[in-house]
């Protein structure tokens, strides 16, 4: 059973461009067991331009990682689970967005290190923005939690953590994956979102994002912050 709790109140931020965190090493997980892995909490506070205070922090994330029914190696299953929030001090922002999930990667390494800040490169290029701290808009979004992804050796993928269903101008069902609040902050809770990984028969990671966007009066701007990488196997 998964839920997710939204929390709204008021935040502001804004970055001249972008602001990054990458935080933790490896943690360990396998594939042909259950295999329950707790993960470092994360935190990034970033002071903007017109002195607005943004902070955005990750808490209680943990995966469980679990082989398919039929027991194959081109098929894993994750389930997360954690907290998003995000606190501002100072400035004109009246509100924001979060947008959240997962970079989900096979036969490919994110790195880290032990310092917080973003490792090695990684090829192809698809995947640099995960391993340095960029931008997760950068990777294709397939799926959502809740869904299956299929991924090959070599690939990237994006596996948002929300599905907002909401009316388009034409009055139509749509859906997006940011949550947008309004106040000095905002964030919200998931518990046990899963999704199915298929068709990679190597080496498969994971890794969460939280990506922040805020406008003020002055500055507008965007605060990224990583997750530890997890192997899924």
């Amino acid at each position: 059973m998964n839920s997710k709790t939204l929390r709204h109140g008021a935040k502001a931020a804004g970055v001249v461009a972008a602001a990054t965190v990458a935080i933790g090493l490896f943690s360990t997980g396998a594939a042909n067991a259950d295999t329950f892995v707790p993960l470092q909490d994360g935190e990034i506070t970033q002071t903007l331009l017109d002195g607005t205070v943004v902070t955005v922090r990750q808490t209680g994330n943990t995966a469980n990682i679990s082989p398919s029914m039929g027991s194959t190696p081109l098929h894993r299953n994750v389930w997360t689970s954690g907290s998003i929030d995000v606190s501002i001090n100072g400035g004109t922002a009246k509100g924001g967005t979060i947008d959240a999930g997962y970079i989900v990667a096979c036969q490919l390494n994110f790195g880290g290190s032990v310092n917080g800040e973003a490792g090695a490169s990684l090829t192809p290029s698809e995947v640099v923005g995960a391993a340095t701290g960029g931008d997760p808009a950068s990777i294709p979004v397939e799926g959502g939690a809740g869904s299956g992804v299929s991924i090959g050796p070599g690939k990237a993928t994006n596996v948002p953590i929300l599905d907002i269903e909401y009316a388009d101008d034409y009055d139509e069902e749509a859906h997006k994956s940011s949550f947008k609040f309004t106040g000095k902050s905002g964030g919200f809770t998931y518990s046990d979102e899963t999704f199915g990984v298929s068709g990679c028969a190597g080496y498969a990671q994971a890794r969460s994002y939280a990506k922040v966007s805020v406008s003020t009066d002055s500055v507008d701007g965007t605060v990224t912050l990583w997750g530890q990488p997890f192997s899924l196997g």
